[in-house]
């Protein structure tokens, strides 16, 4: 960084032929007023230059401390990314799985079901045999022959 004190001022022949170790002639006074405008204009320009460089070097500052906190704001973030991904990874597979799982179970339970099906039919049928009229009246006439065990004659 620069020092902030000012710099000292040189003075620049005009030109104009005046030496300083000669006296002061009337004529020489609007020479003396151009050049202590030039010299204060000099001064001025310095001054400004000088400012510029303070303003530029402080700008720069600020974008180096600016590119920091995004490098590491953008490091931060890809951090959070990778996360979300892995744990989005995670929640997909375990989705599969539970795809997979249903789809077993659905199949279970459907052979389950056709298992209950196939003894509510038998059951129906079994059942069914009684339950016609005509069963029930030869039932009705004939009770001895019902509980008695079938014989086979050869």
């Amino acid at each position: 960084m620069q020092s902030l004190t000012p710099e000292p001022v040189i003075s620049h022949d005009s030109g104009s032929g005046s030496d300083k170790s000669k006296p002061e002639s009337p004529n020489d006074s609007p020479n003396l007023a151009i050049n202590e405008r030039k010299r204060k204009r000099m001064i001025s320009n310095r001054e400004s230059a000088r400012r510029s460089r303070i303003r530029k070097q402080t700008h720069l500052e600020n974008l180096r401390n600016q590119s920091n906190r995004l490098k590491l704001e953008n490091r931060d973030l890809t951090n959070r990314v990778q996360l979300v991904i892995g744990h989005y990874q995670l929640v997909e597979r375990n989705n599969e799985m539970l795809r997979v799982e249903s789809v077993l179970l659905r199949q279970r339970l459907e052979g389950i079901r056709d298992i209950l099906i196939t003894r509510q039919l038998q059951q129906q049928l079994y059942n069914s045999d009684f339950a016609w009229p005509c069963n029930n009246l030869y039932a009705e006439q004939r009770p001895h022959i019902i509980n008695q065990p079938i014989i086979n004659h050869q």
